[in-house]
């Protein structure tokens, strides 16, 4: 009960009452504030790729802020099914974003600084997922602004920019490709699955 009872209780507040978006939002920001005492011990790659994750928390706080997201989703894709829960969106936010950036950033300290670029490919395949359909249906989704004043020019700029310095090859470039597509993917094939178990 010791344990069971805070977790329980943090556990009502993030994804019941629905505050982690506003919790990562501050965790964002702390973690930006922390970005220049990054550069020394890692330079500006390693603070780059570190970067990554304070600007999917803020991000995340325009895409699941009132739980817009998860809304837009259901209304849209599940046309009023619930595709989307509140506990899988936590989930795939947590797990899928913050862990797998983590990861990255100890990747490319530990192993292989090229891996590193894991975590500039979540965020420019996300960008995708935002811009096209606020192409296809000429109205703004729940996180398409920070994708395009964020994500653009930090993620995909900085693929560029640290490929060189970072010694990417083309091999390192479709494996953190393919791992960040792979978050993704599996997200679609969630949203897919419940959709055909709702409506047999």
């Amino acid at each position: 009960m010791i344990v069971s009872g805070p977790l329980k209780a943090a556990d009502d507040w993030l994804v019941t009452r629905w505050q982690w978006p506003y919790a990562a939002a501050f965790a964002g920001i702390l973690l930006l504030i922390l970005v220049p005492l990054i550069v020394p011990g890692f330079g500006w790659a390693g603070a780059l790729i570190f970067l990554q994750l304070p600007i999917y928390l803020l991000h995340q706080l325009e895409e699941h802020a009132g739980d817009r997201f998860r809304e837009w989703v259901n209304r849209e894709i599940g046309h009023g099914i619930e595709v989307l829960s509140r506990r899988a969106t936590f989930v795939i936010n947590s797990l899928g974003v913050w862990g797998f950036d983590l990861l990255a950033f100890y990747l490319a300290v530990f192993v292989e600084p090229s891996l590193g670029l894991m975590a500039l490919y979540l965020p420019a395949v996300n960008s995708v997922g935002h811009i096209l359909p606020a192409l296809r249906t000429r109205c703004a989704n729940p996180g398409v602004w920070t994708a395009l004043g964020l994500f653009l020019p930090l993620s995909v700029g900085g693929i560029f920019l640290l490929s060189g310095p970072l010694g990417a090859e083309w091999g390192d470039h479709f494996f953190c490709f393919g791992a960040a597509l792979a978050v993704h993917v599996a997200i679609v094939v969630h949203v897919q699955r419940k959709l055909r178990v709702a409506t047999r």
